[in-house]
Order: structure tokens, then C-alpha cells, then sequence
């Protein structure tokens, strides 16, 4: 029975990267990567070099079927999206059920993720933590979604880009302005930040900004926790 191995990879910081995630990347026969030219770099980066097949969100599929054929003829493979740990707002979750449902052994390589490394340093926010992941770019939906969470008793982890970050805290200020954030960009980057405090303030911060760079997670607490 041939493996596919789900490998989780650094979200900045090259030297997270685990040692049992490259030696995984050195057995395999087969790498698929969400971007083949993102992985390229980090599999240069430690000096190996493998067979990439590219594996994105829009084609997951039926790319699943192709690395399924060559599993059937034996082939071991391993998966690695752009960064952090596959199937966490990145592909790798269809890809994973495909391969278990047609036979062959799924296999994790825990790794990096924007998430736990967001939440292992936001603090207190409430006993239940849901992972929401990037919002609908769509206003009428994002404020909705966020009224249905910021709801809840419960912390929320966000992900967003720079192009829509500052839009993103108005709408979290403009249910709740006294909510607290801890906002993470550029996790484990060189111009990493990590600020905290109401959502009110934060988002005066950024958008008190000329430029915004950088990938965003962000830690809504608890109602009853702000």
C-alpha cells in the first residue's frame, strides 16, 4: 500500500520546519505542492530535489486522481501547500479523502500553522476556540458571518489579507468596538508584529497607515472574555 503524506511546512521562518517533514521530502517518489514554484524554493533551500506536481484549490480534484494512479503503481507521495499545515484554509482537505477512499494510507507530518501559533500567544479569550479562516470578500456576507460569530462565547481566529485587513477590522469594531484583538502579521517572519487591544484602537492603527504588507491572523476573544 502506497502513503501520501500531508506535510505540514514553515508559515516564514525556514527553520520550523521539522526534521521528520524533510526526511519525508526526501523518501517520497512525488511532490505535490500547491504552488510548484513556492515549494521549489524551500525544497532547494535543504538540497532536495523531486518530481513536483502542482495541486491548487481549483484543480484538487483531478490531480487527485492522476497522484492516485501513480499510488496505485506504487508511488509514495507527499503534499505541501504554500505554508503552514495543508487543509487549513489551504487545499490538501479533497486530496486527503480521495487517496483514504481509494485505499491508500493518509499520513500526517505536523507542522506550522498561523492558527496555533496566533492563539499560543493571544491569551485568555474563552474555553472554545473556532477557526474561521479568511471571511467572505464579499461585505454584505463578511458582516453577517461576524455578527453570527462575535455572537458566540467563544474566541475566533481569522485569517486576511493585507488588502482587506483594515475593511475587516471596521466591520469587527462596528459590532463591537470594545472587543479585544490580537492581530499577528507576518508570523514568524523578519517584520513580524503582534498587537493587542480593542478593536477600536487597532483599527485606527492600520488604517492610520500609508502601507500595509503582509499576511494576517487575527484573535477575536470571547463575548464574555473581551
Amino acid at each position: 500500500m502506497s502513503k501520501l503524506f500531508i506535510v505540514g511546512t514553515p508559515i516564514g521562518n525556514l527553520s520550523d520546519i521539522t526534521y521528520r517533514a524533510i526526511e519525508t521530502f526526501k523518501s517520497v517518489d512525488l511532490i505535490a505542492a500547491e504552488d510548484t514554484r513556492h515549494t521549489l524554493q524551500l525544497l532547494t533551500h535543504f538540497e532536495i530535489r523531486k518530481t513536483l506536481i502542482s495541486c491548487r484549490s481549483q484543480n484538487e480534484s483531478v490531480v487527485a486522481l492522476r497522484i492516485i494512479k501513480e499510488m496505485d503503481s506504487g508511488k509514495n507521495v507527499a503534499f505541501a501547500s504554500d505554508a503552514g499545515t495543508p487543509g487549513v484554509s489551504d487545499p490538501g482537505a479533497v486530496l486527503a479523502q480521495m487517496v483514504r477512499e481509494a485505499g491508500h494510507e493518509v499520513i500526517p507530518i505536523p507542522g506550522a500553522s498561523a492558527f496555533a501559533t496566533l492563539v499560543s500567544i493571544a491569551g485568555p479569550g474563552g474555553k472554545t476556540v473556532i477557526f474561521e479562516g479568511f471571511l467572505s470578500p464579499k461585505p454584505g456576507r463578511r458582516r453577517t458571518r461576524l455578527r453570527e460569530l462575535m455572537e458566540i462565547d467563544a474566541a475566533i481566529v481569522l485569517y486576511e489579507s493585507p488588502f482587506r485587513i483594515v475593511k475587516l477590522l471596521g466591520d469587527i469594531a462596528d459590532i463591537d468596538c470594545e472587543r479585544r484583538l490580537v492581530v499577528g502579521r507576518e508570523l514568524t517572519k523578519l517584520h513580524e508584529e503582534i498587537i493587542d487591544g480593542s478593536a477600536e484602537h487597532i483599527r485606527d492603527d492600520f488604517a492610520g497607515r500609508q502601507k500595509i504588507l503582509g499576511e494576517f491572523a487575527i484573535f477575536v476573544s470571547g463575548k464574555k472574555n473581551a
